[in-house]
């Protein structure tokens, strides 16, 4: 993208179709051109600006997408699975911070100047680049050629649809990149994890200067005595802005189940707040899954623990919520609905905002959906009809309380199950050798 140097505002006003236009020096010739910047807001995410240079001396043209917003508290991937040509028009916005990846061949796309499109446009242009040049490879470099065509190959059954199923996934450090979901997504198709960004991260982002990264860890607690109920403060680095902050921790019991650890972050910078929940104690051999049906508002007031590795899902409210989207919390039933809600009204866009640009808009039949997906979610933190929620943790570090004194509660069935491989291999548990390790080190 060119860089302005000492820009004119060309027009101070946008023009009918919401676009402002600013003279800036053109990097091809020096010459000044004029960008143009549309403002828009994307459904299920948030504003960016649309960016396009040209230039009418040398003709140079570039194209780029920025975020309006500001840096998000964390980083955000996207992992998602194609298995129909319908997912290829899953729009994508990548910031200049993002890393696209196409899983099943192990092909990166690094960072570069951010783009709106979809799945379609975004591996087309991963194909054509690495076309580019193939006919000169072919004479210079035959062994590299074959490795590209092969790879081509891939890319073309990809996106003519015999190449179905296979998974793509968006890293962006700043939050700023996402893909677009759908009310229809089940199982692992689509997954969005946020997770806390290291120093050198933040030093990346602008967050935080060269010079101030270091390893700064939590306060030590080697030689506490840590009593129930009683509150920690540890000494920390916010994982926001990087700048001292207070983590408190309180390790307390769930009558029926285990100890946890509750921790929550506040930063007195910027404002950050976090909270979460950590189980403990030895791995069993086999996952855990919980089903409870509701039946009436009594039942939104049960305590309910959600572990970071547990899977929270109902078929009749057509929800799923993987490990990693709201990490581990220890609540009501409803306060965890009432979370699930929020996060992802958060995520999805307002419908009744009337400064959408023409053409941005969500689709009719796409916000009908969305529309009765929260209805119905709505009616259910209310209990206004019966249904059933299930937590499913490999780990078998999720809870939910009893509403009688003694015996089995009839409306929660507990039932033990075999792990997959791929929860195992998630958990780093296939891996793992826990028995006769000793003999290893002593070969």
């Amino acid at each position: 993208m060119a860089s302005p140097s000492d820009p004119e505002v060309v027009q101070a006003e946008p023009n009918e179709t919401g676009v402002y236009e600013i003279e800036s020096l053109c990097m091809n010739c020096r010459d000044n051109g004029v960008t143009r910047i549309l403002p828009i807001k994307i459904p299920f995410f948030k504003e960016i600006l649309l960016e396009s240079f040209s230039c009418d001396h040398c003709g140079w043209k570039n194209n780029t997408v920025k975020s309006a917003g500001q840096i998000q508290e964390k980083g955000t991937k996207y992992t998602f699975r194609l298995d129909k040509m319908a997912d290829l028009q899953r729009q994508v916005v990548r910031s200049d911070s993002g890393t696209f990846k196409v899983e099943d061949i192990d092909l990166e796309m690094p960072p570069a100047p951010g783009q709106f499109t979809n799945l379609e446009g975004l591996i087309s242009k991963i194909k054509t680049d690495l076309e580019y040049g193939q006919p000169a490879r072919k004479e210079a470099n035959p062994d590299l050629y074959q490795a590209l065509e092969s790879i081509i190959g891939k890319l073309a059954k990809m996106l003519d649809g015999s190449g179905f199923p296979f998974t793509v996934s968006l890293d962006d450090i700043s939050g700023n990149s996402f893909i677009e979901p759908s009310p229809d997504d089940k199982g692992a198709k689509y997954i969005r994890q946020d997770y806390l960004r290291t120093n050198s991260q933040n030093a990346q982002l602008g967050l935080l200067a060269d010079e101030e990264v270091q390893d700064v860890s939590a306060g030590g607690m080697e030689g506490v005595d840590i009593v129930d109920d009683q509150v920690y403060e540890l000494h920390a680095e916010c994982p926001a802005c990087s700048k001292p902050c207070t983590v408190n921790m309180k390790k307390t019991n769930i009558p029926h189940f285990k100890e946890v650890i509750i921790m929550a972050t506040v930063c007195d910078h910027c404002g950050y707040r976090t909270s979460d929940v950590k189980t403990g104690g030895a791995i069993p051999e086999k996952g855990k899954r919980i089903t409870l049906e509701i039946k009436t508002i009594e039942d939104m007031s049960r305590d309910i623990l959600k572990s970071e590795s547990c899977v929270l899902k109902s078929s009749d409210l057509g929800l799923e919520v993987q490990p990693g989207t709201l990490g581990g919390r220890f609540t009501t039933v409803e306060g965890l609905l009432t979370q699930v809600r929020d996060q992802l009204h958060g995520q999805i866009f307002d419908f009744g905002d009337e400064d959408l640009a023409p053409g941005d808009s969500m689709a009719s039949e796409t916000k009908a959906r969305w529309d009765n997906f929260f209805l119905k979610l709505d009616r259910a933190i209310k209990a206004d009809f019966p249904y059933s929620i299930i937590l499913e943790d490999p780990l078998a570090n999720s809870f939910v309380q009893k509403n009688v004194d003694s015996g089995d509660d009839p409306q929660i069935k507990t039932e033990e199950y075999e792990r997959t491989e791929e929860e195992m291999e998630d958990l780093g548990l296939k891996d793992m050798k826990t028995e006769n390790y000793q003999d290893d080190s002593d070969d």
